[in-house]
């Protein structure tokens, strides 16, 4: 079963909140290709009450059964990498996963303590699953199943 990998940089915002029991919001917001000449968790822009952080790398990986579903999401028209971001123990946020794979990307809205968003894939990512897909998806027909006739 063929897979493949690709690392990818993680960039989120931290946004100032008008709460009285929540100071800062964290928010993935985008995904870069390759990974920047940054160490993780560093800033890298501020403006008014929002801060950007290169959060640091993650991979993606690309399994030869999954391509059903890779496809789907390039099919959509706007196609996504769902990224989830934890805090940690110490109050700092990490990078708790992500995925080209739309199911999983959906899955990870189950943890309600994550913050989860469907960032715009780039363009090379697109080329690259492209690929993948194109060299390994076998199409499955579907095959509706009879019910059991009772036995009076």
């Amino acid at each position: 079963m063929p897979v493949q990998h690709l690392t990818v940089g993680i960039v989120a915002i931290k946004r100032k909140l008008n709460n009285p029991w929540v100071d800062f919001e964290w928010l993935p917001e985008a995904v870069l290709q390759g990974l920047p000449a940054v160490a993780p968790g560093t800033l890298i822009g501020a403006e008014a009450s929002v801060e950007r952080w290169y959060l640091g790398p993650v991979e993606l990986s690309f399994h030869s059964g999954e391509t059903a579903h890779y496809h789907d999401n390039l099919a959509s028209g706007r196609p996504a990498v769902w990224v989830a971001l934890r805090e940690g123990e110490t109050g700092a946020w990490h990078i708790a996963g992500a995925t080209v794979d739309p199911y999983e990307g959906e899955a990870f809205v189950d943890v309600i303590t994550d913050k989860v968003e469907a960032l715009p894939m780039p363009h090379e990512i697109v080329v690259e699953l492209q690929a993948f897909v194109d060299a390994h998806h076998v199409e499955q027909p579907f095959h509706k199943r009879k019910r059991d006739r009772a036995d009076p």
